[in-house]
């Protein structure tokens, strides 16, 4: 096997480390930001509140946390999570954040999630991932349709933004799957 596989063309996935964790929290600052990545009301995270979600990660077995830096300058521009991974059932959460508006749509986010699946199907011996979005984020929709999730189902009404109620959407995608489309792009 002569390739790495955490670097793609446009991004390399790398460890996610303390020194990030202060451009994380100016994403936060962003509520178009907070709005698509996270569940919680959109409020800024302080570095310590940051470092304890850090932290929790690089302590578990069950999670693997990246820094996703663009190929050619080295930038930092979003993290990618495999988390909550049950090794009895190789089932596992996937979930990705690009930071800044202006770095998304660039592909990062597609080949980041694409070298996250490989290393999870491959390295991990996963056989399942899965992620939920909100049904307001159409970009990520797209993305994960495109990587070849299935949507599974959905958590009618789940979240509730500027007095709309949204779903949640359920994907999924299982190893044989990734395989089967993997090969069938190589041909």
């Amino acid at each position: 096997m002569d390739y790495n596989l955490l670097t793609g063309n446009k991004v390399r996935l790398t460890a996610l480390t303390e020194d990030d964790l202060e451009k994380i929290a100016t994403w936060y600052e962003d509520i178009e930001f907070a709005h698509l990545f996270d569940a919680l009301p959109a409020a800024p995270r302080t570095k310590s509140q940051l470092t304890k979600w850090y932290e929790d990660f690089t302590d578990s077995n069950t999670q693997y946390l990246f820094s996703i830096k663009t190929a050619t300058t080295n930038e930092f521009v979003g993290y990618i999570e495999i988390s909550d991974i049950l090794w009895n059932h190789q089932v596992g959460w996937l979930s990705i954040a690009i930071g800044e508006k202006q770095q998304r749509g660039n592909g990062f986010g597609y080949e980041s999630m694409k070298l996250a699946i490989d290393f999870a199907f491959s390295e991990l011996n996963l056989r399942r991932l899965q992620l939920t979005v909100f049904s307001y984020n159409e970009s990520a929709i797209s993305l994960y349709n495109k990587l070849g999730f299935q949507n599974e189902g959905a958590y009618r009404e789940f979240i509730k933004r500027n007095e709309k109620a949204y779903d949640m959407l359920l994907f999924g995608l299982l190893k044989r799957e990734w395989e089967s489309r993997t090969k069938n792009s190589e041909k």
